[in-house]
C-alpha cells in the first residue's frame, strides 16, 4: 500500500513539472532577427573581474546594429580589474571607466554598483551584463528587439552557460529545469502579478523611463537574487516583464570550480527556492517528482512489483528526466551530467536547506570580498 501510494505522488509530482516545461518551451523562444534601431547604454558592473572584464568588454564592444556606450563600473576592485579596463577605453571612446563611490549600509554590491551605473547613462535602454557574460555581435539588437516585440518594460534570458567543472555541469543547467518547470510563461505575460517575475540577473535590458519610476536597482538594494527581485519591482510598479531564450544571445561562466557554485547558490538562497515560504513544497515537490522515482525503480528492480506499479515507476522516471534531457539538447547542456539528474537535485535541496540553516543561525555568506547576512 505504502508503495503505491508513493509511487502516485512521485508520478503527479513528476509529470506536473514536465508537463509544464513542454508547454514553456513553446513559449521560450529565441529573440527575432529583426533589427530595431536604439541607443543602449551597456553597463558592466565590475568587482575583482580581472579574469573574465576584457573578454567582457570587447565582446560587447563588437556589438552590431545598434548604438551604444559601455560605461564599466570598478567596484573597488583589489586586482588589475579597472587597470584592464583603462587601457581599453584609452584606445576605444566608447567605453568609460567609472569609479563607485562607497557603498551605503544596507546596500548589496551589486546593486548599488547597477544604480550608481543607471545614473551615468545617457541612453534611453540599459542594458545591464555581468562581467563573466560574452554578448554574441548581434546580441544586444536582438534582446532589444525581443523587448519590444513583447511590449515590455524589462527582459531577460539565460545566456549559455559555459560549465567546465563537474558541479558546474551537474547544477548550474538546473535553472532552466527550475524556470521552464515551475514557472507557467502564460500566466507570467497575462499578468502583472509580481510572484510571476523572474529573470537572470547576467543579462537584463529595461527600458529607462520604467525603471527609474520602479525605482530600479534602489527598489531591491539589499537583495542578492536580481533575477527575480527586479522583475518583480518593476511588475509592483506596474509594468510588464518578459523572458526569452537568450542562448544564441550570450554565454557566461558563472562559477569557476566548485567552491564558487557552492558559495554562489549559497548567497541567494534564502531569496528563491530556499525561501522560508517556499523551501519545504518545494523540498517535497523535488524530492517526490525527481528523486523518489529512480530510487522507486532501482527497488521495483529487485521486488516482485505488479505490472500496473512498475508502468507507473518507468512514467514518473521518464517525466523526472524528460525535461532535463530536452533542456541538455535545446540549450547545449552537458548530457552526461543530465543522466545524473537526480543527484543534481539532491545537492540543490541541501545546499537550500543549508542556506536556510545559516539565516536561523545569522552566520554570513563572502562574495567578492564582501560579507552578507543571509536573511
Amino acid at each position: 500500500m505504502l508503495l503505491t501510494v508513493l509511487t502516485i505522488f512521485a508520478l503527479v509530482c513528476a509529470i506536473g513539472p514536465a508537463a509544464l516545461f513542454l508547454h514553456n518551451m513553446l513559449l521560450y523562444a529565441p529573440p527575432s532577427d529583426s533589427a530595431v534601431p536604439e541607443s543602449v547604454s551597456i553597463l558592466i558592473p565590475a568587482r575583482n573581474e580581472q579574469r573574465s572584464i576584457e573578454s567582457c568588454v570587447r565582446a560587447a564592444l563588437s556589438s552590431e546594429n545598434v548604438a551604444f556606450e559601455i560605461i564599466v563600473l570598478d567596484d573597488h576592485s583589489e586586482d588589475q580589474t579597472a587597470a584592464i579596463v583603462r587601457e581599453i577605453a584609452r584606445t576605444d571612446a566608447r567605453v568609460v571607466l567609472a569609479t563607485s563611490p562607497p557603498m551605503p549600509r544596507g546596500w548589496c554590491g551589486k546593486q548599488f554598483a547597477c544604480f550608481v551605473l543607471s545614473g551615468l547613462a545617457k541612453n534611453s535602454l540599459f542594458c545591464f551584463l555581468d562581467a563573466d557574460v560574452r554578448l554574441q555581435r548581434d546580441g544586444v539588437a536582438h534582446m532589444v528587439s525581443a523587448l519590444r516585440a513583447s511590449r515590455a518594460s524589462l527582459i531577460s534570458g539565460f545566456p549559455r552557460q559555459i560549465t567546465v567543472t563537474p558541479l558546474e555541469q551537474l547544477l548550474l543547467p538546473l535553472m532552466h529545469f527550475l524556470l521552464l518547470g515551475f514557472l507557467p510563461l502564460h500566466r507570467m505575460r497575462e499578468s502583472l502579478n509580481p510572484a510571476f517575475g523572474a529573470g537572470c540577473g547576467q543579462l537584463f535590458v529595461a527600458d529607462r523611463e520604467a525603471y527609474q519610476r520602479a525605482g530600479g536597482h534602489a527598489a531591491i538594494r539589499a537583495s542578492r537574487h536580481d533575477g527575480l527581485t527586479l522583475p518583480r519591482a518593476f511588475r509592483r510598479a506596474g509594468f510588464k516583464t518578459d523572458l526569452c531564450d537568450a542562448t544564441s544571445v550570450a554565454s557566461c561562466r558563472m562559477y569557476n570550480g566548485a567552491r564558487e557554485v557552492l558559495t554562489g547558490l549559497l548567497k541567494n538562497a534564502t531569496e528563491g527556492l530556499g525561501a522560508p515560504k517556499n523551501i519545504i513544497p518545494f523540498s517535497v515537490l523535488l524530492a517526490l517528482g525527481q528523486i523518489a522515482p529512480v530510487i522507486l525503480l532501482f527497488y521495483a528492480r529487485n521486488h516482485r512489483v505488479c505490472t500496473a506499479l512498475l508502468v507507473a515507476i518507468f512514467a514518473a522516471t521518464a517525466a523526472s528526466y524528460l525535461p532535463r534531457m530536452i533542456a541538455a539538447f535545446r540549450f547545449k547542456q552537458p548530457r552526461l551530467a543530465a543522466l545524473l539528474h537526480p543527484v543534481a537535485i539532491l545537492i540543490l535541496l541541501i545546499i537550500q536547506w543549508v542556506g536556510v540553516l545559516r539565516m536561523l543561525l545569522r552566520i554570513p555568506v563572502s562574495w567578492k570580498g564582501r560579507t552578507y547576512l543571509t536573511d
